[in-house]
């Protein structure tokens, strides 16, 4: 069924909510994903979706994690598809799978280009842009899609200055275009992360005064880690308000303090969506559950020990079976088994490092989250470097303990810390000697809660 006749049908009053996921890095990451998702579809969302990695990087496993999402997990799904270094055949290839697994609904991107370029690149004879996408697809496969289409509060990143802020042409002109994207075709609209909700409003009121009249589902990210924040509101020259700036400032370094603020947070930006006429949420999980569950109950909309079904199996939606009524034992089919598992076992705090087996681990590489490419650019220059022996190697830890080498393959901090620079020197003779050392710290003993330095460790 397509999203937007779900949401066209809704009751009086009612409330839906959705939730996105992205490709894991892993195969225990993706058979630990279906058993996450399972646990979240469980609360009946109106649909999930489920990205599309970067110049196509992930093709292949998003076609196969939106079969599963479809016919196995039985959610109504949603596969991104972007045209960044896709060439026509392969953007129909996706389509006709999709289709032939029952699947009815696409979110239509341009994309970002894939992992190493600075600049889209138009492939011969391919598209240049979401626009071509939804054109394309309307004009071979007419309705048989729901099409969804990305908006942005703020502007599209591209069209946002160095001051982090549009000029209100480059912001028009952003609305002028998704206009046209809907024209075209498109039904649906998801917006990009935002933490100001006056901006979303505005933004809703902007559309809807130049005749953009589909619905307009926010997209909501939960704030689960400090630098995670930071790392994706930079991505996406998201403004942060200076009340949420100042709030994590002050807890930044405790972890359940951030998580629990980021549930607050992003409960109260939902009520006053809701309490705006909008009846519509997308939560942005990166794979994590906790957080975007626990808005939802604070919000009324789950309830976790009230989790029924009509049938006692979950509804197909397949479009081709969601008419039947008797099902087959099909325990093959299950991504595992059908035994408990520890719930979130696995969930580690700390964004991209962890458990390999954890759905949510890995860099993110979908169109709206990409790691600096300027940090990829030092990486490079200082660490991809030839290497003749076993001392070149020692060298080159010799130089990063030093403070000579400013990037770490092992950490997203700039240079090194205040309280590894205690011990640097020593540190560079050791790694001479052939101990090769990533993470070190001093021993202390005595020093003051508030020393700029050692202070984060409470001695």
């Amino acid at each position: 069924m397509k999203v937007i006749e779900k949401i066209q049908s809704l009751q009086e009053g009612k409330v839906v909510f959705s939730f996105e996921f992205f490709p894991p890095k892993t195969e225990d990451g993706v058979d630990n994903l279906f058993e996450r998702m399972d646990r979240m579809v469980a609360h009946n969302p109106s649909f999930c979706d489920i990205t599309w990695g970067a110049g196509g990087s992930t093709a292949d496993l998003t076609l196969d994690i939106a079969n599963k999402m479809q016919n196995i997990i039985s959610v109504e799904t949603m596969m991104h598809l972007t045209c960044t270094n896709m060439p026509v055949e392969k953007i129909d290839h996706a389509l006709q799978t999709i289709k032939s697994n029952g699947i009815q609904n696409v979110l239509a991107l341009r994309g970002d280009p894939p992992h190493g370029q600075d600049k889209f690149v138009q492939v011969e004879g391919g598209f240049s842009c979401a626009l071509d996408l939804v054109k394309h697809i309307r004009s071979k496969y007419g309705d048989y899609f729901g099409i969804t289409v990305a908006g942005y509060p703020e502007a599209h990143p591209d069209a946002i200055g160095n001051d982090g802020v549009a000029t209100p042409e480059a912001y028009q002109n952003d609305l002028a275009y998704l206009k046209r994207k809907v024209d075209a075709g498109a039904d649906l609209i998801v917006t990009q992360l935002f933490y100001d909700t006056d901006i979303f409003l505005k933004f809703v009121n902007d559309c809807r005064q130049i005749g953009i009249n589909c619905p307009i589902v926010p997209g909501i990210m939960p704030i689960n880690n400090y630098k995670g924040f930071l790392r994706m509101t930079g991505f996406c020259k998201t403004k942060i308000p200076a009340e949420i700036t100042a709030a994590l400032e002050a807890i930044k370094d405790n972890e359940e303090a951030v998580k629990a603020y980021g549930v607050h947070l992003g409960t109260e930006m939902c009520r006053k969506i809701l309490a705006h006429g909008i009846k519509t949420l997308h939560l942005y999980t990166l794979n994590m559950e906790k957080s975007a569950l626990a808005i939802l109950m604070n919000l009324g909309l789950i309830e976790e020990s009230k989790i029924s079904r009509s049938l006692p199996w979950r509804r197909p939606a397949n479009v081709v079976r969601v008419k039947e009524d008797v099902r087959p034992i099909f325990w093959s089919n299950r991504p595992k088994s059908y035994i408990t598992r520890t719930i979130g076992w696995d969930q580690f705090p700390h964004g991209r490092w962890g458990d390999s087996r954890n759905p949510s681990y890995g860099a993110l590489t979908d169109h709206q989250f990409m790691r600096p490419r300027a940090r990829d650019k030092k990486l490079q220059e200082e660490w991809a470097t030839p290497l003749k022996s076993i001392d070149d190697i020692k060298e080159k830890f010799k130089s990063y303990c030093l403070g000579k080498l400013r990037s770490s393959p092992w950490s997203e901090l700039d240079s090194l810390q205040p309280e590894t620079k205690i011990i640097h020197e020593q540190l560079g003779k050791i790694n001479l000697k052939g101990f090769l050392t990533i993470n070190s710290q001093p021993a202390v003993n005595g020093e003051r809660s508030d020393s700029p330095s050692v202070g984060k460790y409470k001695c």
